[in-house]
């Protein structure tokens, strides 16, 4: 538990009288600390391979930003934290059009309803037409953005780092509703983007809550706690949600930090399981699985319906791999040497392996139809195929 607390300490955010810090990046090559796992040989049973590849600019940056590509109508949108913006063709990845923003770029990139949705380090949040890149609107907000801006056609919604959460006109930026809840003493550095879906939105809390909320008013539906904080220290009794939820049918599926894994209905709030694991990323599903990364890097493949275990994947310790994404039969995540890790949907055994980006893979990953997106931390985007062998 000590070593994963020094792991962890790398990533919060102290909202204090003095303000708001960061204390750098993952303690790696501390001495004291835990040592990533080295790769382990195994049999490669698929062949992965490059489809394109483009220079975004310069990537993600040291801190803990995650920028995700945003894939719609047949393209894929990615933005760096300098503010270029790209659009890609995704099959052939050729450059439909580049724009540079004057702002810092530091969440997103939303894309939905002809329209790209970015969040800014100084709080502002851009609204581009996909067709060209050109400025739709930008609103203020109360600071910096580290999570996906999500729309529903109508209403786009935003969380801030401070834990506020505003719901905006999609086709001008006017503020139609604000939600706010309390910011506990020590946070994670990061932020739960939100679920949109029809007049619903779900949302993941730094106090250890799920919120629901109706898309049109912002008025709180339900709202559900995954743990209960313990422990002396604001270090031990932190509770983060700050992974993206992942909803299923009528089913919100959500991790948090030194809490569960948790199943929930979404019209009744009902919890249908949950599960001992503390985990700062969202989780992903297939195979009637839901696939979850602890803070000790561990992979759990959870039985959808009951939360049993159905098995557990524990060579990537201390790789600081990414959330995982499910791609065809398999399951993916990448890691900070920038490697990305095929695994057996069945039995999370280890089938492939390609090295990406020499500066690690910190970002989500992209799934589409018969290609993987990966967006490394260098800047650069990558799209991959497998050919079974």
């Amino acid at each position: 538990m000590k070593a994963t607390l020094r792991l962890i300490i790398a990533l919060l955010l102290i909202s204090s009288i003095s303000g708001c810090g960061f204390f750098g990046g993952i303690f790696a090559d501390d001495d004291e600390g835990p040592r990533p796992a080295p790769l382990v040989d195994f049999d490669a049973k698929l062949q992965v391979k490059k489809a394109w590849s483009a220079n975004v600019g310069d990537g993600v940056g040291e801190k803990y930003i995650k920028i995700v590509p945003g894939i719609d109508e047949g393209k894929v949108f990615i933005a760096d934290v300098s503010g270029q913006v790209l659009a890609l063709n995704r099959q052939t990845g050729k450059n439909a059009w580049r724009v540079k923003l004057r702002e810092p770029v530091s969440g997103g990139v939303g894309a939905g309803f002809g329209y790209l949705f970015l969040g800014t380090k100084d709080g502002k949040v851009i609204a581009l037409n996909q067709a060209d890149g050109s400025r739709a609107w930008q609103a203020n907000v109360s600071s910096e953005i580290l999570s996906v801006p999500k729309t529903n056609g109508e209403i786009v919604v935003v969380q801030t780092l401070d834990e506020k959460i505003y719901g905006l006109d999609q086709d001008t930026g006017e503020q139609r509703w604000f939600y706010e809840s309390i910011l506990p003493a020590l946070t994670l550095r990061g932020s739960s983007s939100p679920v949109v879906s029809g007049n619903v939105v779900v949302i993941g809390l730094a106090n250890g809550k799920v919120v629901a909320l109706d898309a049109a008013s912002g008025r709180a539906a339900w709202e559900k706690r995954l743990s209960v904080p313990r422990g002396r220290s604001e270090l031990e009794r932190m509770t983060d949600v700050d992974g993206d939820l992942l909803l299923q049918g009528d089913v919100v599926y959500a991790t948090s930090f030194q809490g569960k894994a948790s199943a929930i209905e979404l019209n009744t709030a009902r919890v249908r399981w949950q599960k001992e694991i503390s985990s700062y990323l969202g989780p992903d599903e297939g195979f009637g699985n839901l696939y979850v990364v602890d803070t000790e890097d561990n992979i759990y493949a959870l039985d959808q319906k009951t939360g049993d275990n159905v098995w557990k994947q524990s060579d990537l310790n201390h790789r600081q791999v990414t959330a995982p994404t499910t791609f065809g039969n398999y399951l993916v995540v990448g890691d900070f040497e920038g490697y990305v890790h095929f695994m057996s949907q069945v039995d999370g055994q280890f089938v492939a392996r390609k090295k990406i980006d020499g500066d690690g893979i910190r970002s989500t990953m992209v799934a589409r139809k018969d290609m993987l997106y990966i967006y490394g931390n260098s800047g650069k985007i990558v799209a991959l195929k497998i050919v079974e062998k």
